[in-house]
């Protein structure tokens, strides 16, 4: 595959948010948010990043990529798990600095690496000045100590 080169951000606001080049706006260290959310009930799976690499990745394989701060590296979502994300539409926001994949998620139908189908299995409360978390009824829907036994 050729890398895919995303031109330079123009510095003309009208045309950065409504021209027809994309032109993603990476951060000072070269990432761009990644909002994933489930093409069939529009359920948020999680929040990522991506480099350029990742994004290129995505963009020419249709199965999503992202940038592993924790790991330092390129990561393509469900290479452990076999929960691949398949792309089914990519958006950018107005001023280009943040990617909405909607996927399909392939395996269990999980996107979190604790086996939840979203990252977002948790509430906050506030009880009496005191912010806490409360766990939704959601439950692992593979084992992970099975799955990720490698990478921990």
């Amino acid at each position: 595959m050729s890398p895919i080169e995303f031109p330079k951000s123009p510095t003309d606001k009208k045309v950065l948010e409504e021209g027809n080049v994309f032109s993603p706006r990476f951060d000072a260290n070269g990432l761009v948010t990644a909002v994933v959310t489930d093409a069939g009930d529009g359920m948020l799976l999680m929040v990522a990043h991506m480099n350029a690499e990742a994004l290129a990745l995505t963009l020419e394989t249709g199965v999503a990529h992202y940038w592993s701060r924790s790991r330092g590296r390129l990561w393509k979502k469900g290479e452990t798990s076999g929960n691949v994300q398949n792309v089914t539409e990519l958006r950018t926001d107005c001023d280009q600095d943040t990617i909405w994949l909607r996927v399909n998620v392939s395996g269990h139908d999980a996107t979190c690496h604790t086996g939840r189908r979203s990252c977002f299995y948790r509430t906050l409360e506030l009880k009496e000045g005191v912010a806490t978390l409360r766990a939704d009824e959601s439950t692992p829907l593979f084992d992970t100590a099975e799955v990720y036994r490698d990478d921990r």
